[in-house]
């Protein structure tokens, strides 16, 4: 499954979520969480249910409620059987939720007889101001997939904005977006990046995009339709640079004992391997 363009669609509505399956994002989130609310709750898990059993070939991930709420057991008896490639967990407090998290998934899959670990995860572990501090724990985290970074939450946390007026991040929230990046990298798994809030402001929304590039991440998360063609076109390589992948691969598997080698004159060494195929994975 691809994830530089996770669009979010809420659950509760039939329209949105057709129209989000039926565009161009990697995948869509169908969201349980935030979108809906409480008095909504049921209802929209079968429709969600009902949603992704109707799109069998579709990449969805589906956003239940926190652990912590009367929502989140009830979310995962009703979604499990219809398996999704993922859930999204939110409210993330440490590995702790995600190991949780994989027994309430083992038992249902067993029970609707689909295989053992086919559901991933992917998690939300920056929404408060106690969770960043567990970002460093996730290394060996059952099923997980990618970690995203929410600039949202936190900032409400913390009472600040989410970005000042030039788009940059306040202090605390540039630390945690820098430290989600180098959990995710310590863990083996995808960052995403804090959705762009406007999507009236494609602008914006480009300037903020490289910025994710250029710093690592592997998709940003979306929730809007017009916020897609932007960000598949910036997390998808350029003809030179996956040339230079595929001759750094093609380097190293005729010589699958070196450490290092030379390429037009330049050293090579097994951090640029790694680069290579995550080039050549993000280029699909």
């Amino acid at each position: 499954m691809r994830l530089r363009s996770p669009l979010f669609a809420p659950g509760d509505s039939d329209r949105k979520a057709t129209k989000a399956i039926a565009s161009a994002a990697d995948c869509v989130i169908l969201d349980l969480e935030d979108s809906v609310a409480a008095s909504a709750k049921d209802a929209a898990r079968a429709m969600t249910a009902g949603i992704v059993r109707a799109n069998p070939g579709r990449d969805l991930i589906v956003r239940v409620n926190p652990r912590s709420t009367q929502w989140y057991l009830a979310d995962l008896a009703a979604i499990v059987p219809t398996a999704p490639q993922a859930l999204m967990l939110p409210k993330c407090t440490g590995p702790e939720d995600l190991v949780a998290l994989d027994h309430h998934l083992e038992a249902l899959e067993v029970a609707s007889g689909l295989a053992v670990g086919g559901i991933k995860v992917v998690c939300l572990p920056t929404e408060t101001a106690a969770s960043v501090f567990n970002l460093g724990r996730y290394a060996g985290a059952p099923r997980l997939l990618a970690m995203c970074f929410g600039a949202e939450d936190i900032s409400a946390d913390l009472g600040v904005t989410p970005r000042k007026p030039d788009g940059s991040y306040p202090d605390a929230i540039a630390w945690t977006r820098g430290a989600t990046l180098a959990a995710a990298g310590a863990a083996g798994v995808l960052a995403l990046d804090t959705p762009f809030p406007d999507p009236r402001d494609p602008v914006g929304m480009a300037r903020e995009t490289a910025a994710a590039v250029a710093d690592g991440f592997a998709g940003k998360l979306l929730i809007h339709p017009d916020q897609i063609d932007i960000t598949n076109t910036a997390f998808t390589p350029d003809a030179g640079r996956i040339t230079w992948a595929k001759q750094v691969r093609a380097a190293f598997a005729a010589n699958p004992n070196a450490g290092v080698l030379s390429m037009d004159g330049k050293m090579l060494d097994r951090p640029h391997l790694r680069l290579a195929e995550r080039i050549l994975a993000m280029a699909g």
